[in-house]
């Protein structure tokens, strides 16, 4: 064994180089055991965000909001009172539709009332008819009685048998019956034109009533469904929270008028909150729906961890759906890596443990490996 003097400096060159040989392979095989079990697998993220599907609250009907219920921040639960709008034109309403429909049914009970009558006054002028048609027969029996006396008296006169009093009173008679028979004939004329008029006003009244009973009547159904309208218009005075939430962007004031449309406040689900976290292009190669996720939160920092899964890819970047599209088609172009935005539910009892509001900054670690059949997120309610 040689003793400290006789260690000369080449001893201990190569004596440094193999402990750095060492150090450098041990530092080589831990990479390469993180790379296997670790880095290959996992693509992280720090630019991810929470979201929500918020729930705008705006109004179906106008009016003067008579109470705001609720203040920013407040929790809510699913049905609670938020905004009520004062329901005086609503009640109007509803009495005027009422109205309405009482007398949409009496007109339609009027039709059925008078197809009755049509029918009978059809009756009658068919009985009109028959009645003329019998009077043309008597009036031109009579005509040709008469003619045929003229004829002959005519004839006689010319032998001096018949006076000219007999003549004169058989060409009297003659022109009455010939009077008669036109005026019979025009009696049936009237009589088929009005029997063809009740016949017209009858058909028209089935027209409003064929096949329908006073309840099933088109215009019932139409008075009935503006007063279902009415109805629901004055159920919409008040505006009720969609799900359980806290609100957010309260914009409405007591005494202010709204109408539809107007943005009167939101409503953020705290329990259905996801993130939207936006990987590098070049991070999504093995990113698969169903994969498990880690994540943690700048709220709580790294002592709370919450686990949830990929649901979903966006269908472009964000520069793709910008105001301003990129104009990559040009001289001056610079390739930028892009980011896509990947959609990650939580799960709901560690949401529940642990709230998140909307807008927080989030770490995510996705683990790319195959994801495993029949394990998921628990299914949310609602």
């Amino acid at each position: 064994m040689m003793s400290p003097a006789q260690v000369t400096p080449a001893n201990r060159r190569r004596k440094l180089f193999a402990l750095l040989g060492a150090a450098i392979g041990v530092s080589a095989l831990g990479y390469l055991g993180y790379w296997h079990f670790i880095g290959s697998r996992y693509v992280s993220t720090d630019n991810a965000y929470t979201a929500a599907e918020l729930a705008t609250v705006t109004p179906a009907v106008t009016g003067i909001v008579r109470t705001v219920g609720v203040v920013d921040t407040q929790a809510v639960k699913k049905g609670d009172a938020l905004v009520v709008i004062d329901e005086t034109d609503a009640r109007l309403a509803i009495t005027q539709a009422e109205a309405e429909l009482g007398r949409a049914e009496r007109k339609v009970r009027g039709y059925h009332a008078t197809d009755k009558g049509l029918s009978a006054a059809v009756r009658a002028r068919a009985a009109d008819e028959a009645r003329m048609q019998a009077q043309i027969v008597s009036a031109q029996t009579e005509f040709d009685r008469t003619k045929l006396d003229l004829d002959r008296r005519e004839a006689l006169e010319r032998n001096g048998a018949v006076s000219g009093e007999e003549l004169s009173n058989a060409r009297a008679a003659f022109a009455s019956a010939k009077a008669s028979l036109a005026a019979a004939r025009a009696a049936v004329a009237r009589a088929e034109s009005a029997r063809g008029e009740a016949v017209g006003s009858l058909n028209a009244n089935k027209v409003l009533i064929e096949n329908t009973t006073v309840e099933t009547n088109p215009e019932v159904l139409l008075a009935r469904a503006k007063l279902d309208q009415a109805r629901i218009d004055f159920d919409r005075t008040v505006l009720r929270a969609p799900f359980d939430g806290v609100v957010a962007k309260r914009q409405v004031q007591t005494g202010q008028r709204v109408k539809p449309g107007d943005i009167l406040m939101s409503v953020v689900p705290m329990d259905a909150v996801h993130v939207d976290a936006n990987f590098k292009e070049v991070q999504l190669d093995k990113v698969r729906i169903g994969q498990p996720v880690k994540l943690t939160s700048d709220l709580h920092g790294d002592s709370v961890e919450y686990h949830g899964r990929v649901t979903g890819l966006a269908g472009g970047s964000g520069s793709a759906f910008a105001m301003i599209p990129a104009q990559n088609a040009t001289g001056n172009w610079i390739k930028v890596v892009q980011r896509l935005p990947v959609r990650i539910e939580i799960d709901a009892s560690q949401l529940k443990a642990h709230p998140l509001s909307v807008g927080l900054s989030m770490a995510v670690d996705i683990d790319t490996r195959p994801p495993v059949e029949g394990k998921g997120l628990p299914a949310r309610k609602g």
